[in-house]
């Protein structure tokens, strides 16, 4: 498969306007990006058929990373070859990102205003909630979709991968990994006949973890780097398992910020346009101002332009394969329970009492009426702003 040369192909100035106008409205995460260049690529411009549209949306879900940032670099792939997946892409995402490194400026700042310690306070509360609710989001239709044994192995792998959010934090990946590989193993695949079309299977991320925190004092430069690369290369299941891939090591190991601070630039990442992963950019803030915010973004992005042009070509083998397939089976789910999983850190991160008001708000906002995230997190922002007003405690 190659690059479409439609005869209606757009011009490189149409996908810089038209891909940047989605960088910039796409609140509400992966559903509003699919849903936006849907409306575009399909319904508005007929560049690409629905058949296609839906079968690169099942290979971005494939792969690792953010999806939606995967399938606005394809689309635009799709159109302009190389050209157009690099300025698709980096019009899709340099919206979002320009806005989470300005709002870090702010509300990461050492001594913050009150009501913008109380804002945070406030949507950082209401995190714990976002994450239960994504994960079930992820795990819902992976579990729906097993029969069987399988439907048990299911959920014993979202048991482990929930476990280990919860306990062990930066081993995190190689338990997303172990269920993959154990998947595989039961359905008697081997691994090593991997091709270059099954990334999911490559565990050369470990290696460069070991030389990257070798050659850096702790909580440098290199390990910023494993920190984003885990979140660009290995986040299986959904953007939202980038919180417990990072949460340990930005707080616990390398102390880049504090339980408050990470509560909100998680925040961040739910409330400004764009994926999810973005949020990376807000702990490089932390750990090293705005040159460490854009090293770690572009870390985490990297991997995502890479598969796209380095394996977009690739993407009808990557479909068919029995062993992506069944490395997914195990770390799909696995993945699905660390976002649940996650939500147990994010609560014990919370400081006041009166944030647990606010986190239970949030819940039934968001688990029983099925309010919008963004929605919620800007009302417990606002709520956390009055609160501060009113003499509620926002310690520095």
């Amino acid at each position: 498969m190659t690059a479409a040369k439609p005869q209606t192909a757009p011009s490189l100035t149409t996908i810089l306007r038209e891909w940047g106008r989605i960088g910039c409205i796409g609140f509400g995460g992966p559903p509003a990006h699919v849903t936006l260049l849907r409306e575009l690529c399909v319904t508005r411009r007929s560049w690409l058929t629905e058949t296609q549209f839906e079968r690169a949306l099942a290979a971005v879900n494939l792969l690792p990373g953010p999806a939606s940032t995967q399938l606005a670099i394809y689309c635009a792939w799709r159109l302009r070859g190389n050209r157009g997946a690099l300025l698709g892409g980096l019009c899709f995402v340099l919206p979002g990102l320009v806005l989470i490194l300005a709002l870090s400026t702010l509300f990461l700042a050492g001594s913050p205003p009150v009501w913008v310690r109380g804002a945070g306070m406030g949507a950082g509360a209401a995190v714990a909630a976002v994450a239960i609710r994504a994960g079930i989001g992820v795990a819902a239709p992976i579990f729906a979709r097993a029969r069987g044994r399988l439907r048990v192995r299911v959920a014993l792998y979202a048991l482990a991968g929930g476990a280990a959010a919860a306990t062990v934090g930066p081993e995190l990946v190689l338990v997303l990994l172990a269920c993959g590989a154990i998947e595989l193993a039961r359905r008697g695949l081997r691994s090593g006949a991997i091709g270059l079309h099954a990334w999911p299977l490559l565990a050369w991320p470990m290696a460069v973890r070991s030389a990257l925190l070798a050659a850096a004092d702790p909580g440098g430069t290199g390990a910023l780097v494993w920190t984003a690369l885990k979140v660009g290369a290995l986040a299986f299941g959904g953007g939202f398992v980038i919180v417990p891939l990072m949460q340990s090591d930005a707080v616990n190991t390398y102390h880049w910020m504090t339980h408050a601070q990470f509560l909100n630039a998680v925040a961040l990442g739910q409330v400004t346009p764009g994926p999810v992963t973005q949020t990376v950019a807000a702990v490089g803030y932390s750990a090293g101002g705005l040159a460490g915010g854009l090293l770690a973004a572009l870390v985490a992005f990297a991997p995502s332009f890479s598969f796209i042009l380095l394996g977009a070509a690739r993407f009808e083998r990557l479909l068919s394969s029995e062993r992506v397939l069944a490395f997914l089976a195990g770390a799909a789910p696995a993945a699905a329970g660390a976002i649940i999983g996650s939500a147990i850190p994010l609560t014990m991160a919370i400081g006041e009492t009166w944030q647990y008001l606010v986190l239970g708000a949030a819940a039934a906002a968001l688990l029983v009426f099925r309010r919008s995230v963004v929605t919620t997190l800007l009302a417990a922002g606002i709520a956390g702003t009055v609160a501060a007003l009113l003499g509620a405690p926002t310690p520095g």
